[in-house]
């Protein structure tokens, strides 16, 4: 579809593969890359017909945080690093808010922004080799690119602090006991079981997972009445789509259907 100076944007029928590639700095994340993310994620919101992305990087790891050269030569000046964090977060924020599924495909290790990165995908597999943590604690530093706030409303307060503070890592068996990810896959596996976790997502309707990840998404931090408004509303809109017709007529006919 697309090439950048710090990632690839391909694309296979209705999944678009977005790939991390600074291999040899372990992808870790400068402006260039968020600039580029929040490119590519411009390129996905145009176009209708993308139904699935997936989220995997090229070399030994699939991200080990911030580029240490860009956090040295930021960090004393305030305004460039708020600057700096800002741009992070919106770049973050627009994977997150992406319409349809995000899947992230973890080896190596993700750490820090690595791990924040999983943090706004939807959901996420995980070699069973790989590592994942926070690790900020373990130089003096705290997270800024959301973990402080995602991470507890993903695994629980108790065990957001537990990582936050201590900068242990995970195995990818623990951090599937903690919630953090949603399936270990073998090792050098992970590309094969996100294409077809991918494949199997683009095969459902798209209709109804753009508003599941919606519901899912902004009732989480509404009361639960008006999660309960949001859900009517998102549903009686959904329903009127042609996904939904179509889901009803093969029920009702005894066939599997076949979504747009």
């Amino acid at each position: 579809m697309a090439g950048f100076e710090t990632l690839r944007l391909d694309r296979e029928g209705p999944i678009a593969r977005l790939i991390l590639n600074r291999p040899a700095q372990l992808n870790a994340i400068n402006r260039q890359m968020l600039e580029d993310l929040s490119s590519a994620c411009e390129s996905i919101e145009g176009d209708p017909s993308i139904k699935v992305v997936t989220l995997t990087a090229e070399g030994r790891a699939f991200c080990a945080g911030a580029d240490l050269r860009t956090v040295q030569e930021l960090s004393p000046d305030p305004q460039k690093w708020e600057a700096f964090t800002r741009l992070w977060h919106r770049a973050f924020n627009r994977i997150e808010a992406l319409p349809v599924p995000v899947i992230a495909g973890v080896h190596g290790m993700a750490l820090a922004g690595g791990l924040e990165l999983t943090l706004v995908s939807d959901l996420v597999i995980a070699d069973e080799e790989a590592r994942l943590g926070d690790q900020h604690a373990n130089f003096g530093l705290v997270a800024g690119g959301g973990g402080s706030q995602r991470l507890p409303r993903l695994i629980g307060l108790r065990r957001a602090k537990e990582l936050m503070l201590l900068g242990h890592w995970l195995t990818a068996r623990e951090a599937l006991e903690w919630g953090l990810i949603n399936r270990v896959v073998p090792t050098g596996q992970v590309r094969e079981k996100l294409n077809e976790l991918a494949a199997q997502l683009a095969g459902l309707s798209g209709s109804a997972n753009r508003t599941v990840k919606m519901l899912a998404n902004r009732g989480l931090d509404l009361p639960l009445a008006g999660g309960l408004e949001l859900e009517i509303r998102g549903v009686t809109q959904h329903m009127s789509s042609a996904d939904a017709r179509e889901g009803l007529s093969a029920f009702v006919e005894k066939r599997k259907p076949k979504f747009s």
